[in-house]
């Protein structure tokens, strides 16, 4: 009976420890220290949320850069890839689908990088590569009429470099690099017309299968 108390009391000790105040502590410091990536390096534009850092989301408009393709429909819910093989016909479909959208509205600027066919095992990557970045940039300046000079400088200020020099590839948040074009040049809307929704910065929603 004695070795079944002291388990007892130990066990609750523990579980007060390392169940309530360990959490509590962490949490305190974490909002103290980070609180902007501890709450999901949310967003906010006019106190609007509009989205997060870390996950990507739908654009298809000309005058936007595209983000990576998303087995999930950029849905952060259930979010993943696809798991399909190099040989399985579906994806080989896909990556076709894909790779002609991509030079019909990129003429003369040669073959997709493989991100831009790919999606990525999340389905949510926020980062494009640099090259996938710069393969779209001369339509998206010709549809903000913008010169190639201005946006291959804004694209520049947007690189994330490789962590301590070495660690990864250098890549671009596509969301932020959208938001920042919108406030340097921002697309006219007819009055009588809205904005496609899938063009629309904006927090992604759960239960919206499209991920907005």
């Amino acid at each position: 009976m004695k070795h079944l108390l002291s388990s007892i009391r130990i066990t609750f000790f523990l579980m007060l420890v390392l169940g309530v105040a360990y959490p509590i502590l962490v949490t305190f410091i974490a909002q103290v220290v980070f609180p902007k990536q501890a709450n999901g390096s949310l967003i906010y534009e006019d106190g609007r949320l509009r989205g997060s850092e870390l996950i990507a989301q739908n654009f298809e408009k000309p005058e936007y850069f595209w983000p990576r393709p998303s087995a999930v429909s950029f849905n952060p819910l259930p979010s993943g890839g696809t798991n399909l093989g190099p040989i399985a016909q579906d994806l080989q479909k896909a990556v076709k689908e894909r790779g002609e959208k991509l030079r019909a509205a990129h003429p003369g600027a040669g073959e997709p990088p493989q991100d831009l066919l790919f999606a990525s095992s999340s389905g949510l990557d926020p980062q494009e590569s640099v090259s996938a970045i710069r393969y779209q940039a001369s339509r998206v300046a010709a549809a903000r009429n913008l010169s190639g000079e201005t946006l291959e400088k804004l694209i520049s200020e947007h690189i994330e470099h490789r962590q301590l020099g070495v660690l990864g590839e250098e890549v671009v948040n596509v969301l932020a690099l959208n938001r920042a074009l919108d406030k340097m040049k921002p697309v006219l809307q007819s009055p009588t017309q809205e904005p496609a929704a899938q063009d629309q910065i904006q927090p992604n929603h759960p239960s919206d299968s499209s991920g907005k």
